[in-house]
């Protein structure tokens, strides 16, 4: 599970993955109760049965305390589920980075162009928990993050000129808690997307991912969820 989490970044992730340049002003939600908290992931429900894809460009900080810097990386993202349910993820990274990451048939796939390798992790037993990760950011089900996480309100925000409401997710798994202290999201509940994502590591680093240009149940073509190798990739699988 860190393995597959350090090569997608999550967010994919996460992680996995999920968009700093968004500049949040806050609205205090003024103390919503748990009935206010139920609405927000009924709404959510209601959403992700409509889900089919998404596609979004992403720009995301990483920050490392023990240096005290911060990296940034940009892309596009891609979500679908397939005809049989499937969750389907593709991502590309743009340079320096330049990367390609996909995950289909239970299978993590980070391709590196510049030493034409690709870096295989078979989800296996931990391929639920990596899924809820993926779904963090498009089409989850609002009330499926409470078997993951304890959900609390943590205000309402505008992010990018759309209202969010913000929900603070402390992982319930001890193994995942060991990765996050805890996360933040920035969703629209209308339509079970979030805007904006941030992650906190025990050990202080964190990261920030915010979505941009987001386009919800338009056709994804399938050769987007394909890596683009050569006659010479050379694929190493891990454990």
């Amino acid at each position: 599970m860190n393995r597959i989490r350090s090569s997608v970044s999550v967010y994919f992730f996460a992680v996995t993955m999920l968009l700093a340049g968004a500049q949040a002003q806050s609205t205090a939600s003024g103390g919503a109760g748990p009935a206010s908290l139920d609405s927000v992931l009924t709404q959510m429900d209601t959403a992700a049965a409509r889900f089919r894809s998404a596609e979004a460009d992403f720009k995301a900080d990483n920050y490392q305390k023990v240096v005290n810097e911060t990296d940034t990386q940009t892309g596009k993202i891609y979500f679908r589920r397939s005809g049989k349910g499937e969750l389907q993820m593709a991502s590309r990274f743009q340079p320096p980075d330049d990367k390609y990451v996909t995950y289909t048939d239970g299978k993590v796939r980070v391709y590196q162009p510049k030493i034409d390798q690709v870096n295989e992790y078979d989800a296996g037993k931990n391929r639920s928990e990596i899924e809820s990760f993926m779904l963090l950011g498009f089409g989850g089900r609002g009330h499926d993050l409470e078997q993951q996480f304890e959900v609390k309100l943590a205000g309402n925000e505008d992010v990018n000129g759309t209202p969010t409401t913000k929900l603070e997710l402390v992982p319930k798994a001890p193994k995942v808690k060991n990765m996050f202290d805890r996360i933040l999201i920035w969703v629209d509940p209308s339509r079970a997307i979030s805007l904006k994502q941030q992650f906190f590591e025990p050990s202080g680093d964190y990261r920030i991912t915010s979505y941009s240009n987001i386009k919800v149940n338009s056709k994804i073509s399938d050769d987007v969820f394909k890596l683009h190798t050569t006659g010479h990739t050379k694929t190493v699988k891990g454990s």
